[in-house]
């Protein structure tokens, strides 16, 4: 059963300048956060070729990446399999003035190690049982904590995994995982519907991003973003450029002894 989405595409003359103005909102929010002291986690999760990467791309390209950075961990370690599951999430927190983007989560047990075998059925409903409370703690310690699923249909995903063989630039994005997750649709289905019922919680809930038109849904989950954070345009103070200092006399090494990259274009 496909995850329909009937939004018909954005045209670029719509999407170019509403990014822009997105994009702008977003750095006023990046310095009401660095401001205010804020600490703020959002987390990104979907199937496979959702879309979930070109909107956090989008989301830090104008951004600090020393307020705003990405979190993409890799598969654990031998060693980080022994810790506590959320062990190696909670060291990618955001101090004071930080704002962490998740591109997948702790919600990998969740999804993917529950699909994929890669984690034991005692270790999937530990995780089912212990999220809530884990998120709880987060939010009661001061975090904003915001949870977006990216959804996607069966003939969209489709399109863009043959996209992704097809373009050199893409080929990278493919991985023995995707190949695997292709062909098991329904077993994703039923592994979020059943993260949902347990995580989909009044005090952290998840908010489902129509992820079929890539652009619309990219400026949806920014607006949605920039809405769920109070914030306030913060004057930034006049900069004047000083004048140049004097010069000293100081004779600089001719330029004939530098190695100069080649001008091809």
């Amino acid at each position: 059963m496909s995850e329909e989405n009937n939004s018909k595409k954005i045209s670029d003359k719509i999407y170019e300048p509403e990014l822009v103005r997105l994009q702008i909102e977003l750095v006023k929010l990046q310095e009401w956060i660095k401001e205010k002291g804020l600490k703020v986690v959002v987390i990104f999760e979907g199937r496979d070729a959702a879309g979930k990467g070109g909107t956090i791309k989008r989301i830090t390209e104008k951004l600090n990446p020393r307020i705003c950075r990405i979190s993409a961990l890799a598969k654990p370690t031998e060693r980080e399999r022994t810790q506590w599951y959320f062990q190696r999430y909670v060291s990618h927190l955001p101090a004071a003035g930080e704002m962490v983007l998740f591109d997948r989560s702790w919600y990998n047990r969740a999804v993917v190690e529950r699909v994929m075998g890669f984690c034991s059925d005692e270790e999937y409903w530990e995780f089912l049982r212990s999220c809530p409370n884990f998120e709880r703690m987060l939010i009661r310690s001061g975090i904003i904590l915001l949870k977006y699923w990216f959804s996607v249909s069966d003939v969209e995903q489709e399109k863009r995994f043959r996209s992704r063989l097809n373009n050199p630039t893409k080929r990278w994005k493919f991985s023995d995982i995707d190949l695997r997750s292709y062909t098991m649709w329904d077993e994703y289905s039923r592994a979020k519907d059943e993260m949902f019922s347990y995580t989909d919680t009044k005090q952290s809930p998840w908010y489902v991003v129509n992820a079929d038109d890539k652009k619309r849904a990219r400026l949806n989950c920014i607006s949605h973003l920039l809405s769920m954070i109070p914030y306030e345009y913060i004057e930034q103070e006049d900069i004047e450029l000083p004048e140049r200092e004097n010069r000293s006399g100081y004779v600089r090494t001719p330029i004939s002894e530098q190695t100069f990259v080649p001008e091809i274009y």
